[in-house]
């Protein structure tokens, strides 16, 4: 392998285009061509020499990196597009002019802080289970919730066979008929709130993601974005256990 080849999965997250996990479906589905010919996984690529193209597009790496808070509204899918034709949460930064994409998942009736970014390797280590970068959440429950529920929910739910991680839990109120928690997980399955407390037979009535490590959403209203300032991507790469990298500057 030449010294000036990478993966070409990493090639693409490095260029704005997906995560190496999207990439890598992007690859399988025949979307993604190398100098004409139909990539597969595994290839490599000379970001220099070879000319890398995406649904015909030819790719090019982006020179501007950019991280971006979005509040997410309810209703809204955390993907580029959708075939449903449901709103995508692409639709509420459209005057971002790199191609930037969101950076895990948020389900389309949960709402709350959103990363978004083009840059492929700070978007892996943010999402890769290794990392446990910590994420908060305000989850409405009903009927209400008990100190077992609590502790159940704080050190593990069986879900599929397989426990959920440790967790920080608290009861921030409680009314007749609900309970209002402040959940820190530390790992990223899918729909894991709404499923742990499936489990103990809590019904979400409201979910929102309210930080991403120390990424707090603030006064941020919902439906608005801002840009991520160098002192917060830092501190999310140190989250996830690097000083720097991943192209952040």
């Amino acid at each position: 392998m030449s010294d000036n080849k990478i993966r070409l999965q990493k090639f693409l997250s490095e260029a704005g285009i997906a995560s190496r996990r999207k990439a890598e479906e992007m690859i399988r589905s025949g979307l993604v061509k190398v100098n004409g010919k139909i990539a597969n996984i595994g290839d490599s690529v000379d970001p220099k020499t070879d000319s890398v193209s995406v649904g015909g597009k030819k790719v090019k790496k982006e020179n501007s990196l950019r991280y971006i808070l979005l509040n997410k509204p309810r209703g809204y899918v955390t993907t580029t597009d959708d075939d449903l034709g449901r709103k995508c949460v692409l639709e509420l930064v459209s005057g971002v002019k790199e191609r930037i994409y969101p950076v895990g998942r948020l389900d389309r009736v949960s709402e709350g802080a959103l990363i978004l970014t083009n840059d492929g390797e700070f978007a892996n280590a943010m999402m890769h289970p290794s990392k446990h970068v910590p994420k908060t959440y305000r989850v409405t429950v009903r009927p209400g919730i008990t100190s077992e529920q609590v502790d159940i929910l704080s050190t593990g739910v069986d879900i599929d066979g397989r426990m959920t991680a440790p967790a920080d839990v608290r009861v921030l109120s409680k009314e007749d008929g609900r309970a209002v928690l402040e959940i820190v997980l530390y790992e990223g399955r899918n729909r894991q709130i709404r499923r742990m407390c499936e489990a103990l037979e809590l019904e979400v009535a409201r979910l929102k993601r309210t930080a991403v490590g120390s990424v707090k959403l603030g006064m941020l209203k919902t439906g608005e974005w801002r840009d991520l300032t160098p002192q917060e991507v830092e501190s999310l790469l140190k989250s996830a256990g690097l000083r720097n990298g991943g192209g952040a500057k």
